[in-house]
């Protein structure tokens, strides 16, 4: 009996979540990938299997749009997913009066509902088999207000308890639940986000923080927040004054 785990990983085509599937495949996991670019998935898919003679199995889709979450449960339903990586996400950096309410609302939808429904679906699925885990990726933005940055940090926040909550609720069950927090990392993320840089800090690259994550994943740590720098900033958010706390989070993205 093969004793490999199924891995599924959605936002898979580039950044932490493509660095994330080579990581697993190398530990001999099969591997689902999930994203927009089906032509991205599909190089991957065949660099992987070549590689580490796993299976990968891509699927695409949009998951910011509504109804995405049942789409893709409905479409794995004769696969066993062992662990599930809640990566997919964007991050949208403007002033808020002057943002396009559209493609918040879509931000909203892929990093909130469809990771919530995801979760949930899996989550149920998970409990009435052998179990298994569920990492989400919220950010050293869920730990404080961002000018600039006010839905995706509020996104995170909701992202990062509600992770915790679950790991709580669930902690005498067979399913592990983990919240992820990176700070700003070097991937198209920052791209998307229009963020040219980040002050006063030096950016990880994907890889470095995937593999924080298998880590973190593999010692079941319920809430993990990469790099020295970034857990030195999240304690001392514990001793300033909240309205402080957002000046200097929005110097950092001036």
């Amino acid at each position: 009996m093969s004793t490999r785990k199924t891995v599924l990983i959605t936002g898979a085509s580039s950044g932490i979540g493509k660095d994330l599937a080579y990581i697993y495949a190398q530990k001999t996991n099969n591997i689902v990938l999930v994203a927009r670019r089906i032509d991205k998935l599909s190089k991957i898919k065949s660099d992987i299997e070549k590689k580490y003679k796993v299976d990968v199995y891509i699927f695409e889709q949009d998951l910011s749009q509504k109804d995405s979450a049942d789409l893709l449960f409905k479409k794995l339903v004769d696969l066993n997913i062992d662990i599930l990586v809640n990566n997919a996400g964007f991050g949208i950096k403007e002033i808020f009066k002057e943002v396009d309410i559209e493609r918040v609302t879509d931000m909203l939808m892929l990093n909130i509902v469809t990771l919530t429904r995801l979760t949930k679906l899996f989550a149920d699925k998970m409990l009435k088999s052998s179990g298994g885990k569920i990492v989400n990726i919220a950010s050293t933005a869920a730990f404080q207000a961002i000018p600039t940055f006010a839905a995706y940090a509020a996104s995170k926040a909701y992202v990062l308890h509600f992770t915790e909550a679950l790991a709580s609720e669930y902690k005498n069950t067979n399913v592990n639940f983990i919240a992820i927090c990176p700070g700003a990392t070097q991937s198209e993320f920052m791209d998307t986000a229009n963020v040219k840089n980040v002050k006063f800090l030096k950016m990880p690259t994907s890889k470095q923080v995937a593999e924080y994550i298998y880590k973190s994943v593999q010692n079941n740590t319920t809430t993990a927040i990469h790099g020295l720098a970034n857990k030195f900033l999240v304690f001392m958010l514990r001793f300033s004054p909240r309205k402080l706390n957002t000046y200097i989070a929005a110097k950092f993205f001036d």
